[in-house]
């Protein structure tokens, strides 16, 4: 075994150490998330199903209903595709907490009150770690951060320990079929990582636009170049929102922005009519902001990135004053977007979907396999306890050259994503540092 190899194996180790756990919770919410509509629909049905009718109350009717039920202020909308099923409501409460009401919008009769967004809410959070919120939500996001740059290494390594060798060929099946030995585990782990690798590496790619400082930076850039969102119909109106006012479901590129409304009043009736004129397609989502002054936001909820499309609605004479689709969109908005909606596993339908989840699965069986080869080669001082115990890491080979080739796969990659390049260091200087204290001392004559 080379001394190239053997490092390359080492930081693959370390690099699963570090994002393995996290890489697995993402992998299940993420898989889970691929199902929200049917999670949705399973958990809620009773109500989400309304009797169809041919007459619809008052949109603003709505609002009222759900705000008595809610106890709160309602923020957003979302109207469905279907007659037969329930619009929804976002209630904001004066206690901060969040409710999603569902109201019959034939009769406006509140068919029920959830935490917002119920069970696949709480999925979406766990899988971005935003569950806690404030400070711990910031802190977990750019932990998500670093685990995706880590996963990028884990995969450059990986197909360097599966490039075949002179003496021995690429693993491509799987010849031993015996679990209680560790070269089944070794090719399964090989095979498993070959086939979907490619998927997990585009997954934690195109997940990193929703991190907390690569993704802001991003967004800066793309949006500096002219390649982001498109200029705002009047000269400098495109305005950030308050937090509490970000429209809902507006996507990356339009995240956060709203327009100013030249007059002040408001009702939902109205921007419900105008989105109808414009032939907007259901589902689509009405955020109602708490600021007056300020348009009502109306997005088109659909599957291919192709079909996106905002509009910016003066909520008190329903003139529209900006329809914004896909085809506004600068290059690298355009790239972005298409490689959030291929993540989320709608882009290319059913098949999309299926490739997403192979790559969740994949993870899994990915870090059942490497624990079970560690498990089989751990090193005896474990189960025996010694004080000075080893996690059981490939040693580190001799010589600087060696680890300089190791550091020419890995420095490349962590130069895109710094969060990641900052805990390569951090390893870096736990690594020398450990291996000074397990250095053998001299004997003392």
């Amino acid at each position: 075994m080379s001394g190239a190899y053997r490092a390359v194996w080492r930081w693959h180790f370390y690099a699963g150490v570090l994002v393995m756990p996290f890489l697995m919770l993402l992998a299940l919410t993420g898989g889970l998330y691929l199902f929200k509509d049917e999670i949705d629909q399973f958990a809620n049905r009773r109500m989400i199903e309304v009797a169809p009718a041919a007459t619809r109350a008052a949109p603003d009717d709505w609002l009222a209903s759900a705000a008595r039920a809610g106890g709160g202020r309602a923020t957003n909308l979302t109207l469905p595709a279907s007659p037969d099923q329930a619009v929804r409501v976002r209630i904001d409460r004066p206690d901060g907490s969040q409710k999603t009401v569902f109201v019959d919008p034939h009769t406006a009769r509140v068919t029920g009150v959830i935490d917002q967004g119920g069970v696949t809410e709480t999925i979406k959070k766990l899988h971005s770690l935003s569950l806690f919120g404030g400070t711990t939500g910031k802190a977990l996001n750019i932990l998500i951060e670093i685990v995706a740059g880590w996963t990028i290494v884990l995969c450059a390594t990986g197909l360097y320990l599966w490039w075949p060798r002179r003496r021995q060929g690429a693993v491509l099946i799987l010849h031993e079929t015996d679990v209680r030995r560790r070269p089944f585990w070794r090719d399964l782990h090989a095979l498993v990582g070959l086939y979907v690798g490619g998927i997990i590496l585009f997954l934690a790619v195109t997940g990193m636009p929703w991190s907390a400082v690569w993704g802001d930076q991003v967004m800066g850039a793309v949006k500096a170049s002219g390649w982001g969102r498109p200029p705002a119909p009047v000269a400098g109106a495109w305005q950030r929102a308050e937090h509490h006012d970000h429209p809902a479901g507006a996507g990356w590129t339009m995240e956060g922005v709203v327009l100013p409304s030249p007059s002040h009043g408001q009702s939902l009736t109205v921007v419900v009519a105008a989105a109808e004129a414009r032939n907007l397609p259901r589902p689509y989502t009405v955020s109602i902001p708490a600021q007056a002054g300020t348009a009502y936001t109306v997005v088109a909820q659909v599957r291919r990135v192709q079909d996106s499309r905002t509009l910016y609605v003066d909520p008190a004479t329903g003139a529209v004053l900006a329809d914004i689709g896909f085809d506004r969109f600068g290059a690298g908005a355009k790239a972005i977007e298409w490689g959030i909606y291929t993540h989320q596993g709608t882009q290319f339908g059913q098949i999309n979907r299926l490739l997403m989840l192979a790559g969740c699965i994949g993870v899994w069986l990915l870090g059942v396999s490497g624990l079970m080869m560690w498990w089989k080669r751990r090193p005896p001082s474990l189960s025996r306890a010694r004080p000075r115990a080893r996690l059981g890491a490939p040693t580190a080979p001799p010589g600087p050259r060696v680890r300089f080739a190791v550091l020419g796969i890995v420095i490349p990659l962590c130069i895109l994503y710094p969060l990641t390049g900052l805990s390569l260091v951090t390893v870096l200087l736990l690594d020398f540092a450990a291996r000074r204290l397990m250095r053998p001392r001299p004997a003392v004559s």
